[in-house]
């Protein structure tokens, strides 16, 4: 039993959505709220649902969701995110108004803070008469980006056309038509209503940004434009808080040792993330693109990510001979241990935001090899605005791997986008130390909650 004369936390519900990419920042939220003094309640889907012993420090609820084995494959994530919120309202009130009525008037919910793909957690705290707030795990220059769907599809810009692919985006320099990757999202109509749908803030008090202010203060400014609610740009989040598993795939630390015996700057560390499929074909361009660079590579292929494969087992005849001990392949690492690492000369990523921030934080250059959605957008920016990585664009074949990678680790070009990196890396330190723009924006976010100033 709780002593009386033990101060109580406020308690804040965090809804995060069940994507690695979504998950991690929220969990890590929630770690930097808890040292803030908030008790945090995580109501989870059980698809992708988070290890409860990996944050002894939070209250689990789970929300039975109804999904069975539906997956979060990129061919069907529209599906799934409307899916997921049709069949999670009802339960996501029911098990909060429950909470609410166990606990007293000094023990209850002081604000709901959902994923923005989790829009229907909107509702529910209107219906419960709820502050909320919004977390978004995306680029704030994404979001600006999108912003203009609407006004592009009324101009005849859609149906993209291939003689357009490359023309620039009128107002939105440097993204080309081509970068908003609406084919693998569905058709322009059902894209701009998910869009409206995600992006509504009616109900919401604040939006939180997994970015941070130097990065992203032109874009963070323009989406200000569209939304009026209070900004809290508090990233990057995995580096305001301290370390903890956050991931739902158990990673090989392993390659950690292969890493220490490789020259500083020299290995070309390959992922895709956590949902991109890819062909046969693919995985064999890649394989020998890697092994004609004759640079160390340390390579993740995620089980299942090879179409019609459990594994490696579609690797090409005679690739591991050739690469030897050169290569390293594993099913998943601890990324931000690897990128932090001196041997990493380069990243091949798939541009989702959470790799590219880490990628940032450590000052490794990147490769940009963007799969679907706002990871084409991501691409362009790290490398055509930042400067920070080489576009890789069109489709792969061994000599334009081969080619990129030398021109990223051993050429003068790839010296000055390390340099670019490195720069970065510097400012981000400073905006996540004492008085710098992220750390005051998470204190401002504590007090903003704290103050029971928030509308309902």
């Amino acid at each position: 039993m709780e002593n009386q004369g033990m101060q109580r936390r406020p308690h804040v519900v965090l809804v995060p959505a069940p994507l690695q990419g979504h998950l991690s920042p929220m969990l890590e939220l929630g770690t930097l709220l808890h040292s803030k003094g908030f008790s945090i309640i995580i109501a989870h889907t059980i698809f992708n649902s988070p290890d409860p012993c990996n944050h002894p420090e939070f209250s689990f609820l789970p929300i039975p969701d109804n999904l069975g084995d539906q997956t979060a494959a990129a061919a069907n994530l529209m599906t799934l995110i409307i899916t997921m919120n049709n069949n999670c309202e009802a339960p996501l009130t029911e098990i909060l108004a429950e909470f609410m009525k166990r606990n007293d008037q000094h023990d209850q919910i002081c604000c709901i803070i959902y994923d923005m793909i989790m829009y229907v957690s909107g509702a529910v705290a209107d219906k419960l008469q709820l502050p909320c707030m919004i977390l978004r795990t995306s680029a704030a220059s994404a979001a600006a980006a999108y912003e203009h769907l609407p006004r592009l599809n009324a101009e005849g810009y859609f149906p993209l056309q291939d003689s357009k692919l490359q023309d620039l985006v009128p107002g939105l320099h440097p993204l080309r038509l081509k970068d908003f990757a609406t084919a693998d999202m569905g058709n322009i109509k059902d894209i701009i209503e998910i869009s409206a749908i995600t992006n509504n803030t009616r109900n919401a008090s604040a939006l939180i940004w997994n970015t941070v202010d130097h990065l992203e203060h032109t874009a963070l400014a323009l989406v200000q434009q569209a939304y009026p609610v209070k900004f809290f740009p508090i990233g990057p989040i995995h580096k305001m808080a301290p370390p903890s598993s956050t991931s739902l795939l158990q990673a090989d630390s392993n390659c950690m040792a292969w890493l220490d015996k490789q020259a500083p700057h020299s290995v070309i560390y390959v992922s895709i993330g956590s949902i991109a499929i890819m062909e046969e074909k693919e995985l064999a361009e890649i394989a020998w693109g890697l092994a004609n660079s004759s640079q160390p590579f340390l390579w993740v292929v995620r089980p299942g990510s090879v179409r019609g494969s459990e594994w490696i087992e579609l690797l090409p005849e005679g690739f591991k001979e050739t690469v030897g001990e050169r290569g390293c392949i594993v099913k998943w690492t601890p990324q931000r241990k690897v990128l932090a690492h001196v041997a990493v000369g380069g990243f091949w990523s798939h541009c989702g935001w959470n790799s590219a921030l880490e990628s940032i934080s450590e000052g490794v250059p990147m490769i940009c090899r963007p799969c679907f959605a706002d990871q084409n957008i991501n691409a362009r920016y790290l490398s055509e605005f930042w400067k920070v990585g080489l576009h890789m664009d069109g489709q792969l074949d061994r000599v334009k791997i081969a080619t990129t990678i030398k021109r990223l680790i051993m050429d003068k070009e790839g010296l000055e986008i390390r340099q670019n990196a490195n720069a970065m890396k510097e400012k981000t330190k400073l905006s996540v130390a004492k008085g710098g723009s992220s750390y005051s924006s998470l204190n401002e976010l504590a007090k903003l909650i704290l103050s029971n100033q928030l509308p309902k």
